[in-house]
């Protein structure tokens, strides 16, 4: 009996205790796109097991937290929901699970079992395929687990799923990271580098499409270094339909029938291959907007990053980019009030996001995350100081984007249509190519096709369609 089929066994076992009793589960996903994946799965085994989903926190007999440690703000979002929790513990009995990145920071998991004693399961990034166990143990010996490895995790194919759209999928292609940026706590709490099989990753798009999805995300921490250590490494892995690196991966991708979209989050600067580029050209299915992280504008901020590319090296690459694919656009992360980060530093920043004009702009505060060398660098910026550099990037962000959103105006667009808009049931809501929110009357039957619309008007953060 291979894991995943023990872990099935489990599964059944407590359907059984659960027979003729209709229990729910919640769950909370804090965090990036992987951690919206991995809850899919979760919500997968869950239901294998006899459980429904409830959006109502106060109705569930199961809870499930699935953490992100990216920023500090999580760590307040987790405590007070525990706070939250504990009432419905005392009252109704509930079991708590707490999972996720945050669970393989041991100074978290000592807090939570000293001030939060209530907590039922601990589990980590690389012992998530092993919860239907887990539950079960703590349902039958009513004793509190942890189950938390520091090495890297298998990855484990054949989990169910349960995804939150019928028309849109996320698909991991690769765990962990290699790149250390000096800020960042991923490496330590997913791991290193690890990619899953090209057959594995093919095999479940071409299902996904059978099902009538249409757009696809490739997920990983840096996609676009897809095999790269297996190679180096001289792992072997099992040829499958020509791919052997990012590049292959989505020329593959591209030619499975039924499938209109592809995008992919992260990719890094430094490992944007020629052949990456001239993929994304010429796979017409591949969305033009490419997601360039670039968190700081200024070289020697880069380099106490750790991120491997400089202020010029960046905009090389975005002018080569905008050579090579037709309609490009580019969204981007960055990160204000790094250590030492002086005024005249931030204005470099500033000066790529002017130069480049981005779709779309993520900025984020520095936060400190403890394990990282950036959490020992002297020189922490003042939180206030942080808030008039972000409050700047925010103008400038914010001054671009009628300017971005100009262009589209008058213009004839291809639109996946998503469903009703949620500030109004009157009219459908679907996302361009470059990821533009289209608002637009029309009638249900539309939902989950391509379409194109007319953009007659932009609104600052979406822009109005006709048919």
């Amino acid at each position: 009996m291979n894991e995943i089929e023990e872990q099935k066994f489990y599964s059944l076992k407590i359907k059984e205790m659960n027979q003729n009793k209709t229990l729910k589960y919640f769950i909370l996903t804090m965090g990036c796109q992987l951690n919206e994946n991995d809850s899919e799965k979760l919500c997968g085994i869950l239901e294998q097991m006899g459980y429904q989903k409830t959006d109502i926190q106060s109705q569930a007999d199961l809870v499930v937290l699935n953490t992100c440690c990216v920023r500090e703000n999580a760590e307040d979002k987790l405590f007070g929901k525990l706070g939250e929790l504990k009432r419905q513990k005392e009252e109704r009995g509930i079991m708590i699970a707490i999972g996720g990145c945050m669970m393989q920071e041991k100074h978290i998991t000592a807090k939570i079992k000293e001030s939060y004693p209530f907590v039922d399961i601990l589990f980590g990034t690389h012992t998530l395929y092993k919860f239907p166990e887990n539950l079960y143990r703590a349902l039958k010996e009513k004793k509190k687990l942890e189950d938390i490895i520091d090495i890297e995790g298998k990855i484990y194919e054949g989990l169910p799923i349960k995804r939150n759209s019928n028309i849109k999928a996320s698909v991991t292609i690769m765990n962990g990271c290699n790149n250390f940026c000096s800020y960042c706590i991923v490496p330590y709490v997913r791991g290193r580098e690890r990619s899953r099989k090209p057959k594995d990753i093919i095999e479940e798009v071409k299902e996904l499409a059978k099902q009538g999805y249409q757009e696809i995300t490739l997920l990983g921490q840096n996609v676009n270094s897809y095999l790269r250590v297996e190679q180096e490494k001289a792992i072997e892995f099992e040829p499958y339909q020509g791919v052997h690196s990012f590049a292959t991966l989505l020329k593959a991708i591209n030619k499975i029938e039924g499938i209109k979209r592809i995008r992919f989050l992260s990719p890094h600067p430094k490992d944007f291959t020629n052949d990456v580029i001239e993929a994304i050209a010429t796979c017409e299915k591949v969305c033009k907007l490419v997601h360039l992280p670039l968190q700081s504008g200024n070289s020697k901020v880069l380099k106490e990053m750790n991120r491997k590319y400089t202020k010029k090296q960046y905009l090389e690459l975005v002018e080569k980019m905008r050579q090579t694919i037709p309609n490009l656009t580019l969204s981007t992360d960055i990160i204000v009030g790094f250590p030492g980060e002086t005024e005249e530093e931030f204005e470099d920043t500033l000066d790529v996001v002017r130069k480049v004009k981005f779709e779309q702009v993520y900025m984020f505060l520095y936060s400190r995350r403890v394990g990282t060398p950036a959490d020992k660098m002297e020189n922490q910026i003042l939180e206030e100081q942080k808030h008039i550099r972000f409050n700047k990037l925010k103008d400038l962000v914010e001054s671009q984007i009628e300017e971005n959103n100009q262009k589209y105006v008058g213009t004839m667009q291809k639109v996946l249509v998503e469903g009703e808009s949620k500030n109004n049931k009157d009219l459908l809501t679907g996302r361009t190519d470059s990821n533009k929110v289209v608002i637009f009357e029309g009638n249900q039957d539309l939902i989950g096709q391509v379409i194109e619309l007319k953009i007659v008007s932009e609104h600052m953060w979406y822009l109005k369609g006709e048919k």
